[in-house]
């Protein structure tokens, strides 16, 4: 389970760190593709075959399923650690991302997403907006 957030930055290779604590749960190698709201996911490839899965289960006769497995999986590349615990963000999935310089990472339970320090702080002051229905969506669970 991927917990935790991370302030750290990208460098002029394109190569990110990922936290040791976040990386310990991916083995050596892990998936990383575009993911929602202007981020990226990394994915064990444990994860990733859950998620490809589920997906392959989604009708092909639906336009908007036939999109979004183009874009999740097409963009997708596969990432091996370096000894220094760095992967490689390819250009694409950088310019996805708006990735400049620094970065957040955010442990998200099955997943770990990376963003573009100034993408997540734009989107976070979004969602402290947003805590009285967020609270309200919790209310029907116990936690």
């Amino acid at each position: 389970m991927f917990i935790g957030t991370y302030h750290n930055s990208i460098d002029s290779k394109n190569r990110m760190i990922v936290p040791s604590k976040l990386r310990d749960d991916l083995g050596g190698k892990c998936i990383l593709t575009t993911g929602l709201d202007k981020c990226l996911y990394i994915y064990s490839l444990e994860d990733w075959t859950a998620q490809m899965e589920k997906l392959a289960g989604l009708p092909d006769s639906d336009e908007e399923v036939r999109s979004f497995i183009r874009r999740f999986s097409g963009n997708a590349a596969e990432c091996e650690f370096d000894k220094a615990g760095r992967i490689v963000i390819p250009g694409l999935l950088k310019a996805y991302a708006e990735i400049d310089k620094n970065l957040v990472t955010v442990g998200a339970i099955k997943k770990i997403e990376v963003w573009a320090e100034e993408v997540y702080e734009s989107v976070a002051g979004e969602e402290k907006m947003k805590g009285v229905s967020f609270d309200k969506a919790l209310g029907s669970y116990s936690y």
